[in-house]
């Protein structure tokens, strides 16, 4: 199982370390240094986010994230519940493994499909954020017109194999992930990473049990409740 340490980038700098920064974290809030030493840690892959971009406040992270994408022995995985056509595109320009599209293009008809044959299926992964078991978004509080079920199955007929299960309630709380729903997703055949709340080293070990492609880890990473060589020995 991959440990995919999660560098969310706002207005340039690392976005958790702007209300956190522990000491054994680069001072300077640069998110290339931070990458640089999740590498140097051993990692197979990172999960960058722009945050600017994923929230609309108006400022790009683009030069920032290119530079993550060119650092050598590592992937890298771009999220942010992509749902444009030219910034899948230029994530997948700047050197991204990986683009993670989010789940409510779905809900527009042909929209997810192009950008799935915009990235190409092998570079694409899909978010299926869910927030009291439905399928969600993080800007509205109703739940998206369109059930998993059918997002699951326009994912098959697509031939998408990698998603993102996170439970949005979770999400930087520190509270736990929701693995169980994200291990059913496994059971149907998916390579699933299990994203929001993940707050200990059991909770890693318990992903790998139950046969998850991955975790995301970010706030723990952040406030030191566990190191990303801990982390990786749990995932082995």
């Amino acid at each position: 199982m991959n440990i995919y340490p999660a560098i969310d980038i706002r207005s340039g700098r690392i976005a958790r370390l702007q209300e956190s920064a522990p000491a054994s974290w680069p001072e300077s809030e640069d998110p290339v240094a931070l990458a640089r030493a999740y590498v140097a840690e051993g990692v197979r892959w990172l999960h960058v986010v722009d945050m600017d971009r994923a929230l609309g406040t108006g400022m790009a992270n683009d030069e920032l994230v290119r530079q993550v994408c060119g650092l050598s022995g590592v992937a890298v995985q771009v999220g942010g519940n992509i749902a444009a056509f030219g910034w899948a595109r230029d994530m997948i320009d700047a050197g991204a493994t990986r683009v993670v599209l989010g789940a409510a293009a779905a809900v527009e008809p042909g929209r997810l499909e192009e950008l799935v044959a915009q990235v190409g299926v092998d570079r694409a992964a899909v978010a299926l954020d869910v927030r009291s078991g439905a399928l969600a978004s993080r800007e509205h509080a109703a739940p998206l017109p369109i059930g998993l079920p059918d997002v699951i199955t326009l994912l098959r007929r697509l031939g998408v194999r990698t998603v993102l299960h996170r439970d949005l309630e979770r999400d930087g709380t520190l509270g736990g992930a929701e693995l169980e729903g994200a291990a059913s997703l496994a059971e149907q055949g998916f390579e699933v990473i299990a994203a929001g709340g993940v707050a200990s080293l059991e909770e890693v070990a318990r992903a790998a049990q139950l046969g998850l492609a991955g975790v995301i880890v970010g706030r723990a990473l952040l406030e030191g409740r566990f190191t990303l060589r801990e982390a990786l020995a749990c995932s082995a």
